[in-house]
Order: structure tokens, then C-alpha cells, then sequence
């Protein structure tokens, strides 16, 4: 029925792991690259390594029990089935915190901090530091449903969420993200709704203005040229994904490798790992992530959201007012795409922290759980 939650408990019938096992084993492999060093998508012998790993020792059983253990829900809005995470904390005075993953991640990018958040005195903090979690999947992610029509972006789930938390009875919460999180999460921010204390983003969507590049400091000229090198040689994707989507489609559907191959760029690409993901990332951690895409099939359907919000930009977006919700933000140096207070300050008139971090890249709930449950702790502590 409309309007009600109901409990959702993960069970993957054993012929599908057994399809992909069976998938696996058949992989038509490429021949090497020219260039075996990144640069021209994920080497073969890693990709290699990667899938020997998912085909003899990988148990999706224990990804199921993590996910069953935290507790998932499903409720319909909007014509949609959406999948969440709802974690309460044990201290009563909890701050709701939405909290919103982005592509190719999902609920699990928050598997190191969830216990973190609602647990604090279990680790380093104090009750008045907890947070019940809400951590919904987006439409044509995990185990939400697929949208058959067109216009589920961005400002579309913004206000989803909204109505998720008021369904779940929060009177008052907070909002945090990065990735197309933190586009969702801006535009809570800027829609600010009587119920919204503030917001946190670990990435930030802008575009920097002809005066800001003009004018730029040294460390900000360092930011102008990281983000140069995103969007020259690690942003194919993404514009493939905003124009064409349909066309790596029936690749991600039918092929796990395909699947795995087109994740593991990103976690190569944007993390702060030097191009070796292995380095910061289990292979069980990144095959995890790819099954919630693998599983429901939700490969086609989530690079489709590129389109849909490319679809949506105008120029009007481009040029927010600048957002007086309260706001703490997290840029940590393996970012690609990142600003500086300065700039920050421009398009944001209530800062109640602004951190820099030397470790961490776009992943940062993974990347530095530690450090990025520290700035949540500091941008809420003073609007509970």
C-alpha cells in the first residue's frame, strides 16, 4: 500500500550466484593495453586479479548479512519503490542524518562510519555526538526501484527525501553527501525546508567564475589544475554516461566483468590511492559494491540518472543564490573536483565548518572514515 514501510530482507536465490559464477568463467578477456599503466582505463592483469578473487573466494553471504543486520526497508514515493538503510542510535536524543551515496558507490560507501555515528561512545565521542541514519538507495540503485519514465533527477529525489523523512516521523534532521549525493544534498539546502538543521557535503558541485580562476592562489591553482586533469582524462565516463547511457547499457547488464571493469575505473580514477585502489580498498569491499549493481541489475539504470540530470541542468542552476542553510564541508586532497574557503564563502553564507584533509579522495567514508566522522560530529554539534 502506499505510504507504508515495510521491512525488506535480502535472500538472493543461489541460481543467481550460481549464473555468475558461471559468467565469470567465461570471460573473453582483452589483449593488453599499449599503455598498461592506467592511462587508458584499468589494467588488464588487475581486473584480472579482481575477478579470480569474486570467482573462488568471494561470499556474497556476508555482504547479505551486513545488509540484513543494519536493517532495510521499502517504502513507495513518488510512483517508486525505494530502498533504505535505518539504523537508530541506543541514545534517545540521536540527530536524524540523511544520508545520500552517489555513482558508482552506494549504501555501503557508509559501512565504516554507520557504527561510528550511532555508536559515538564506542568510539572517541560522547552521546550528544549520535545520529540515527537513514541511507536510502536512489531511484535505479541497489534495491530501489527502476524508473520507467523519464525525470527522476536530482531536484525529483531531493524531494523524495523529503518525504521519506517525513514518513518516518523526523521532525527535525540534517542531510549529508558527496557524489550525486551532494547534488541532492545541495538542493535540500537551497529548497531549505523548515525541518533541515544543515547540511554536509564532502564534494562540491560548482563551477568556478572567470574572476575566481583570474585571481587564484597557489593551492587554489593546484585545485583549477586537478580538476583540468578530471575533466581531460578521467571524466570519459561521465559524459559518455550524460549523453549516450543506453550504449554501455546492455555491456553493464550482460557482463560482470564489463560491470566490475567500468566500477573498478572510478575506484581507480578518484581515489586517494595512486591509481592502485587495492591499496586503500578490499577486494572484498569493491566487489560488494559492484553486486549491488550486478544483482538487481541496476548497472543500465543508475548511469541513466547522468542523463536525466543533464537533462535537467539550465542556466538558472548554475547560477544559485547563495545558500544560507547552515553547512560543513569536507575536501580531502585525493578529491578531484575541489574549492577553497574563499570560494567556498562565495556561495555559501552560513560555513559552520569548513575542513581540509591530506588523506582521503572521493570516496571519503571509506577512504578516511575517522576523519570524516570528526566533521560531521563538529557541522552538527552546534544546530542539534
Amino acid at each position: 500500500m502506499p505510504n507504508t514501510i515495510q521491512p525488506f530482507v535480502l535472500d538472493i536465490p543461489q541460481a543467481d550466484l550460481d549464473d555468475l559464477k558461471a559468467r565469470l568463467s567465461r570471460t573473453r578477456w582483452p589483449t593488453k593495453s599499449s599503455v598498461e599503466d592506467g592511462r587508458q582505463g584499468p589494467p588488464l592483469l588487475k581486473i584480472q586479479a579482481l575477478v579470480a578473487y569474486w570467482a573462488e573466494q568471494y561470499d556474497w553471504r556476508c555482504c547479505e548479512r551486513l545488509l540484513n543486520g543494519w536493517g532495510q526497508y521499502v517504502t513507495e514515493i513518488d510512483g517508486i519503490s525505494i530502498h533504505f538503510l535505518h539504523i537508530r542510535s541506543p541514545h534517545k536524543e540521536a540527530m536524524p542524518l540523511l544520508m545520500t551515496h552517489g555513482w558508482p558507490g552506494s549504501v555501503l560507501e557508509f559501512r565504516h562510519v554507520i557504527d561510528r555515528l550511532v555508536n559515538p561512545t564506542e568510539h572517541g565521542g560522547t552521546a550528544e555526538d549520535a545520529f540515527h541514519l537513514v541511507i536510502p538507495s536512489l531511484p535505479g540503485f541497489g534495491f530501489s526501484g527502476k524508473p520507467e519514465e523519464s525525470g527522476w533527477n536530482p531536484m525529483r529525489v531531493a524531494m523524495a527525501w523529503k518525504v521519506l523523512m517525513q514518513r518516518l516521523g523526523y521532525e527535525r534532521w540534517s542531510a549529508q553527501g558527496g557524489d550525486w549525493g551532494a547534488m541532492v544534498t545541495m538542493i535540500l539546502g537551497q529548497m531549505a525546508p523548515n525541518e533541515l538543521a544543515g547540511i554536509h557535503l564532502n564534494f562540491v558541485p560548482f563551477q568556478p567564475t572567470d574572476a575566481e580562476v583570474a585571481n587564484a592562489d597557489a593551492s587554489e591553482k593546484s585545485m583549477l589544475a586537478d580538476a583540468k586533469r578530471y575533466d581531460q582524462e578521467f571524466s570519459g565516463y561521465m559524459k559518455l554516461q550524460c549523453s549516450r547511457p543506453q550504449s554501455i547499457a546492455f555491456s553493464l547488464a550482460d557482463s560482470p566483468v564489463g560491470l566490475a571493469a567500468w566500477i573498478y575505473a572510478l575506484f581507480q580514477d578518484v581515489s586517494d590511492s595512486d591509481g592502485n585502489p587495492e591499496w586503500v580498498f578490499s577486494f572484498d569491499e569493491m566487489i560488494d559494491d559492484i553486486m549491488l549493481y550486478w544483482l538487481p541489475n541496476t548497472g543500465p539504470s543508475s548511469v541513466r540518472f547522468y542523463w536525466e540530470a543533464a537533462q535537467a541542468m539550465t542556466d538558472n542552476d548554475r547560477e544559485q543564490q547563495k545558500m544560507r542553510t547552515p553547512i560543513g564541508i569536507s575536501m580531502f586532497s585525493g578529491e578531484q573536483v575541489r574549492l577553497s574557503r574563499r570560494w567556498a564563502d562565495a556561495r555559501f553564507d552560513n560555513i559552520v565548518h569548513f575542513a581540509e584533509h591530506e588523506k582521503g579522495g572521493h570516496f571519503a567514508a571509506m577512504e578516511a572514515p575517522e576523519a570524516f566522522v570528526d566533521d560531521l560530529r563538529e557541522t552538527f554539534r552546534s544546530l542539534r
